[in-house]
């Protein structure tokens, strides 16, 4: 194990001298006692722990920490990271040349050590101007399968998934939004572990296995939005879904105040699901208890308790296992010049989108490069609507793409202006697509205004993929 520490110490040796970096790891592991080792693109530290019994920590032990400066190591992270508590593993994702890859995931022994870590060490200045961010990382356990039969039920889905896949937990499948006797043509399959759902993911590609004689799409579903218990003991607002598109917001409010008259303050719908807020949070309880299952214009509804955005770490994690989906306040990463905090760190989070009824995943970082024109170089002509989701940067082109691939026509762009208390000019959009446009929903309008038309064009676009 020495040998392996030692070699796994040198083997990133190439940015700072290699004497001076295998010597700073190896002394890392003298006085801590932990193993180094590194394989498949990632150096592991710890996992376990000297001295552990036991398994590993469950669940929500583990952040993901972003914004780590290419050349920082173990020595210097660890010592920051020890702080919130006692370290059962760290992974710093490593590059060949022997720089990190910008990223690690920290895996404590403790839940609560994990939050304080999000706690006191988001946005914290691990170098001068070098600012990390650090948020919840949850093994993905669901997948999305999409291009379903849509008039197959649950129990038939979940025993499909059963005869090809192992550590099936269950299938969530949504009623449509106009006919709730069809399912909206995916579903997604709740697996007992991450290595059950990836080993499902590679044997559910396309071609290979054909449910009901149909090619299936699947991806990683988007992980479940983490809040802490402490916030949500606060919450008094209800999300209901499965509604009727026609049920309106007066009705809405008319049922929730049956079991208790005058309790609701408001409620806000989109489409099919809506937000019911309550004055009190023991009403909003009570509510959800009574509410949940029961059926409002001929349609059963669920509730559950609203998950609020967590203003302290909106900053988002990305990478392999999927993407955290932006809320409506995180779509662009603009100040928020309400509370003069930056509302997401990075680029723009990538967008989620259906194309007829069916998910097509967030596409990948798109290379943005020029390459030169070569006397003699053949040119064909192309329509955009042929490429893929990957060659498109924005959400005002992917709109298009999606309104396109679903034979609806080209999405409607109103611009509206206000002026702000230092005289500036602010602008927004609505989004009117005339093909879906209903009594209930006839616009999309993301609740935030922007400084320029390019950028109030592209949050509208991004409000109104998120919505759709």
């Amino acid at each position: 194990m020495h040998e392996e520490n030692k070699a796994a110490a040198n083997g990133c040796g190439k940015i700072r001298s290699g004497a001076q970096n295998g010597a700073a790891l190896l002394a890392l592991m003298e006085k801590t006692g932990y193993s180094m080792v590194q394989q498949n693109g990632q150096r592991k530290f710890g996992g376990p722990p000297p001295g552990w019994e036991g398994p590993p920590p469950p669940r929500g032990c583990e952040v993901f920490v972003g914004k780590i400066p290419r050349d920082m190591y173990e020595d210097e992270l660890v010592p920051v990271f020890e702080r919130a508590g006692k370290i059962y593993e760290l992974r710093l994702m490593m590059e060949f040349s022997g720089e990190n890859r910008g990223y690690a995931f920290v895996m404590y022994t403790t839940k609560e050590e994990a939050q304080l870590a999000i706690k006191i060490l988001n946005n914290y200045e691990i170098r001068p101007g070098k600012f990390i961010g650090v948020c919840v990382s949850l093994d993905n356990c669901r997948l999305f399968i999409g291009a379903i039969p849509k008039d197959k039920k649950k129990e038939e889905i979940l025993n499909e998934m059963k005869k090809v896949t192992e550590g099936v937990v269950d299938v969530i499948v949504y009623p449509n939004a106009t006919d709730k006797t069809k399912n909206r043509g995916f579903a997604f399959v709740e697996y007992e572990s991450h290595r059950a759902a990836a080993m499902a993911r590679r044997r559910l590609i396309p071609g290979t296995f054909q449910p009901w004689g149909h090619t299936i799409q699947v991806d990683w579903a988007d992980p479940e939005k983490v809040v802490d218990e402490e916030t949500m003991q606060r919450v008094k607002v209800l999300y209901v879904r499965n509604l009727m598109i026609s049920t309106t917001e007066d009705k809405i409010k008319a049922e929730f105040n049956k079991f208790k008259p005058g309790v609701v303050e408001r409620v806000k719908k989109l489409r099919d699901y809506a937000f019911v807020h309550f004055f009190h949070r023991e009403d909003a309880v009570a509510a959800m208890s009574i509410m949940n299952g029961k059926c409002i214009d001929g349609a059963s509804i669920e509730v559950t308790l609203a998950k609020p955005v967590n203003k302290e770490s909106s900053w988002k994690q990305q990478h392999f296992n999927g993407q955290i989906s932006p809320s409506s306040e995180n779509l662009l990463g603009f100040p928020n010049k309400e509370d003069g905090t930056q509302k997401s760190l990075g680029k723009p989070a990538s967008l989620s989108v259906r194309l007829n009824g069916q998910h097509s995943p967030s596409p990948p970082e798109v290379e943005r490069s020029t390459y030169p024109i070569f006397p003699g170089i053949k040119l064909t002509p192309i329509s955009m609507y042929s490429l893929k989701l990957s060659h498109f940067s924005s959400a005002v082109m992917h709109l298009d793409y999606f309104c396109h691939k679903n034979s609806w026509a080209p999405p409607e762009y109103c611009l509206y202006s206000t002026t702000s208390q230092d005289g500036k000019i602010l602008l927004v959009y609505k989004v009117l697509i005339s093909s879906i446009a209903d009594d209930s929903q006839t616009y999309f309008m993301p609740e935030k205004l922007c400084t320029t038309v390019e950028d109030a064009k592209e949050l509208a676009a991004q409000f109104t993929l998120l919505h759709l």
